[in-house]
């Protein structure tokens, strides 16, 4: 089961990094998610993640205080208008497109609602 949890851990550090370059694509999600996975399959691995250069500090805000920086905040919410403006440029459906705007506004507002970290 070790070889599952740090193979899960793995793709999901790899879907994070990918959502790094793709506007589309979260990235602390499944950063978190990879933290947790190699928590319980090779804590090393955990370790090896939370000192990452990039992902490091966002992880270590989360855990230790539930927050996330103004930087994140800025970055996150441009990414979901972008995205807001894609599905509306490119998806027929007007009930798909209202659906997944409020969603995106609900994720939104969840975000920037979040504490800043302290240090």
């Amino acid at each position: 089961m070790r070889y599952v949890w740090i193979a899960l851990a793995g793709l999901c550090f790899a879907l994070g990094a990918i959502g790094g370059i793709v506007p589309l694509l979260p990235t602390t999600p499944f950063m978190l998610a990879a933290v947790a996975l190699a928590s319980k399959g090779s804590p090393r691995f955990a370790r090896w993640i939370r000192q990452h250069r990039l992902a490091g500090p966002a992880i270590k805000n989360w855990e230790h205080e539930r927050a996330i920086s103004p930087r994140a905040k800025k970055l996150a919410v441009a990414t979901l208008v972008f995205s807001a403006v894609v599905i509306w440029l490119t998806i027929p459906s007007l009930a798909v497109r209202i659906g997944v705007t409020v969603l995106l506004i609900v994720i939104g507002t969840w975000l920037v609602t979040r504490a800043t970290p302290s240090r």
